[in-house]
């Protein structure tokens, strides 16, 4: 299969553009290269006889035509998004322009290309969102498929709107869709402006360890290399129309995911210890929910899928990737907005 990735650069796009590739498929690499693109971290493939990339941006419509025309693709799986809660609380119209308008267009350009071709009934448009359109659970619940929507965020609201349009294109058009909704991510190449990276990255510099008031809202995360291939079993098995929830099964509180953090850091770098006086409680993020986790018996008895890590060993192998690469995660430290507080203002101006 020849597959179209949007935001291919990016944390999860990179890494399903490397399974995709170590599965047998081609792949197109559409990427804008914004502040959070990282094109080391294809280095290893970027001669690779079955990859191609191309710098464009998913509301050029003109650009997305070319690129249609020009390579053809049998599915697009759509991951480009404005992504970063707080970014998005600080300045929402990009994540608006992006994550909403650059939907439409891409689904636009996608309807075109598969009416061109005769309409294959093989063809996908396989979007990717977030378990954020959701809100906020209490303490006890999952969300599943059938969840109703409540965003509470500029960023969530602006994924919601893209997950709509996705289901209408479908509806109206006939448009052979899939969409999946995952829980929090976290593992090597993550751009370092994620509670994860931020903390093993502080961490090693000495730094304060910021945790959003008392650091007890809840996530289930989730490995992203379980998560790509999660990705792209979907997109080869699922039928037309199919929607999955794809988690982790590993919840933690914020607070106690830092303390783990520490907890392997002393471990492998024991100079710092104890990485926990670090810890440093911040104001608290406008409308910060509370807890996501997510239900994921749909893609485990539909296409036999689970993850397959438990939490503590994906934070060790994510801890030692940046570790051992230094000279992935170091230039990026100069980029926009990274070491800031973001996000702590309900008012733009």
């Amino acid at each position: 299969m020849k597959i179209l990735v949007t935001g291919g650069t990016g944390f999860i796009g990179s890494a399903v553009v490397l399974q995709a590739l170590e599965d047998g498929h081609e792949v197109v690499n559409l990427d804008s290269l914004t502040y959070a693109a990282a094109k080391a971290s294809l280095a290893a493939v970027e001669d690779h006889d079955a990859y191609a990339f191309e710098h464009a941006d998913i509301r050029d419509r003109e650009a997305l035509d070319r690129i249609f025309t020009e390579h053809a693709p049998d599915a697009v799986m759509h991951l480009a998004a404005e992504s970063h809660v707080d970014r998005s609380i600080d300045g929402p119209a990009a994540f608006v322009e992006t994550n909403v308008l650059g939907t439409f267009h891409l689904l636009e350009a996608s309807r075109a290309h598969w009416v061109r071709h005769g309409k294959p009934a093989a063809f996908r448009f396989h979007h990717v969102s977030t378990d954020e359109v959701f809100g906020s659970l209490g303490e006890t619940g999952l969300f599943d498929e059938d969840t109703r929507y409540d965003p509470r965020s500029p960023y969530s609201a602006s994924k919601a709107g893209s997950d709509h349009l996705v289901r209408a294109w479908g509806e109206t058009y006939g448009l052979p869709i899939l969409l999946t909704n995952c829980s929090n991510n976290y593992g090597p190449r993550q751009f370092p402006e994620k509670l994860i990276p931020v903390t093993i990255l502080n961490a090693l510099a000495g730094k304060p360890l910021p945790i959003y008031g008392k650091g007890e809202n809840v996530r289930d995360w989730l490995y992203v290399e379980d998560h790509a291939t999660a990705l792209l079993k979907v997109l080869t098995e699922a039928a037309p129309g199919d929607t999955y929830a794809i988690g982790g099964e590993n919840e933690a509180r914020n607070i106690d995911l830092v303390r783990t953090l520490c907890e392997i850091l002393d471990a492998r770098r024991p100079g710092g210890a104890p990485h926990a006086d670090l810890i440093t409680h911040v104001t608290d993020r406008p409308g910060h929910d509370q807890r996501y986790a997510i239900d994921p018996s749909r893609i485990r008895e539909k296409l036999g899928w689970r993850p397959s890590l438990e939490l503590r060993e994906g934070l060790e192998r994510t801890v030692d990737w940046y570790l051992a690469n230094e000279d992935w995660w170091r230039p990026l430290q100069s980029r926009a907005g990274v070491g800031e507080r973001l996000g702590n203002d309900r008012v733009t101006p």
